[in-house]
């Protein structure tokens, strides 16, 4: 894998030969990624991966005629290749009256931000056995669990690299640590499976091995024996896992793309109250040691801090430079790159003013939610429908355990009825405390 200096330099000559051949305008993006992952099964070493690779794309613009094309060999012979070959591409490609670089005024002019994204420290294959073991050992100790899915432990390094044609060179890295465990609990046709993880992006950060294992094996035995839910209309509290894919509905609607093809359940939503007045959702990509934490966008625009919901309503779109100029507004810093449009980085949302016990503590009889199956969201109507897994609530509190579940609603009346506990913490890239959401519809066995 090529240094920092070295990706950016290969980029920079990339651009630059681009530019020879007769692109108007190009870019070209590095990505690189290094990762150890040690894993067990049953107390024995399963397996033992160590994986690299490199990749360099190139986009140019002929006129408004774009093309980009990639490649993972990085010998000058090859990238030659690759310009002659995307040129060739652009000028039979379809004229986009939308396309081409961000808006040079607009590129990030400062040095990027020190996110302190780079662990120095790299566990050696050893520290990651011993960690993997202790995780899966931690989890089959639980009493009630039978078997396991196996444990593991890994840890990596991934790094980017950007320049344009019109003025922006920047790269930056950042490292990963992680852990986890999926062990089954019971026998037969009663048996759960369940699991528990953590990311960091420091190894002082990461969570005690055996405290996830635990939670692993907890989680299995706790859903155990489940009964009937019936069908109703009643509260769902969400547990903070898997609370944050509601966000991930809500973001997929404001995306750029989405509004431009008109294909969003929020089309007509910008500036309205989407959630109750205490309700706000944050997008921070200058977290520092944030899993998501990037001091650029995909394409070397400045990013920032920035209230996607404030106070229940919500504030702007999420553009890149194409979906921006086909709606006549300015990118907001959340292009990607590879394909994946523009997005978010470290999302949370701000945590209420209850307790998760207080939280619950009206509901006489109700879902505590602690997984989600199937993909039945309906992204131009809203329209919400998904199995679940979970616990009875009864009188407040947390009863037996329930499966074979459906949780059913629409999305824009989800977050009108949205309520969060003060629970929040930060262990993924999307974090949201406990959420209560009235009114949805159960239909269970």
């Amino acid at each position: 894998m090529l240094s920092l200096e070295e990706a950016q330099s290969r980029a920079q000559d990339l651009v630059t030969a681009a530019r020879r051949a007769g692109a108007d305008a190009a870019d070209a993006v590095y990505a690189g990624n290094a990762s150890t992952t040690v894993a067990v099964r049953l107390g024995a070493l399963e397996d033992v991966e160590r994986s690299e690779g490199e990749e360099i794309g190139l986009r140019l613009f002929v006129g408004q005629r774009s093309a980009s094309i990639s490649a993972s060999d990085m010998n000058p012979k090859t990238l030659a290749t690759l310009v002659e070959r995307c040129i060739a591409m652009a000028r039979e490609a379809p004229e986009d009256p939308y396309a081409g670089l961000a808006p040079e005024d607009r590129l990030l002019r400062e040095a990027p931000a020190d996110l302190d994204l780079i662990d120095p420290s790299e566990p050696a294959p050893a520290m990651l056995r011993e960690r993997a073991l202790a995780v899966e050992e931690a989890a089959r100790a639980v009493p009630g669990v039978t078997n396991s899915e196996g444990g593991g432990a890994s840890n990596g390094r991934s790094q980017m690299a950007l320049v344009t044609s019109h003025g922006f060179a920047g790269s930056y890295a950042g490292t990963s640590h992680s852990t986890w465990a999926s062990v089954l609990a019971g026998t037969g046709a009663g048996m759960q499976r369940d699991h528990a993880s953590h990311s960091a992006r420091y190894l002082e950060d990461l969570e005690d091995a055996s405290a996830i294992g635990a939670r692993a094996g907890e989680r299995a035995v706790a859903a155990l024996n489940p009964v009937k839910a019936g069908s109703s209309v009643m509260p769902v509290v969400f547990d903070p896992r898997i609370g944050s894919s509601l966000i991930g509905h809500l973001i997929g609607g404001i995306v750029g793309p989405a509004i431009t093809r008109r294909s969003s359940f929020l089309l007509d939503s910008l500036g309205q109250a989407l959630f109750d007045s205490s309700i706000t959702i944050i997008d921070d990509p200058l977290r520092p040691r944030g899993l998501r934490s990037r001091p650029f966008d995909g394409e070397g625009l400045p990013v920032a801090r920035r209230a996607l919901i404030e106070r229940g309503v919500l504030t702007g779109w999420l553009l890149d430079s194409a979906s921006a100029r086909q709606l006549g507004l300015a990118p907001t810093g959340h292009a990607g790159r590879g394909g994946g449009g523009p997005g978010v980085t470290n999302v949370h949302m701000e945590p209420g003013s209850v307790t998760p016990a207080e939280l619950m503590a009206d509901i006489k009889r109700g879902l505590y939610v602690t997984s989600l199956i199937g993909m039945g969201v309906n992204g131009v109507t809203g329209d919400y429908s998904r199995g679940a897994v979970g616990f009875l609530i009864e009188d407040g509190a947390i009863g037996g355990a329930v499966s074979e579940i459906t949780i059913a609603g629409n999305l824009k009346e989800m977050f009108r009825a949205m309520t969060a506990a003060n629970d929040l913490s930060f262990r993924h890239a999307m974090n949201v405390p406990t959420l209560r959401v009235d009114g949805m519809t159960i239909a269970g066995g």
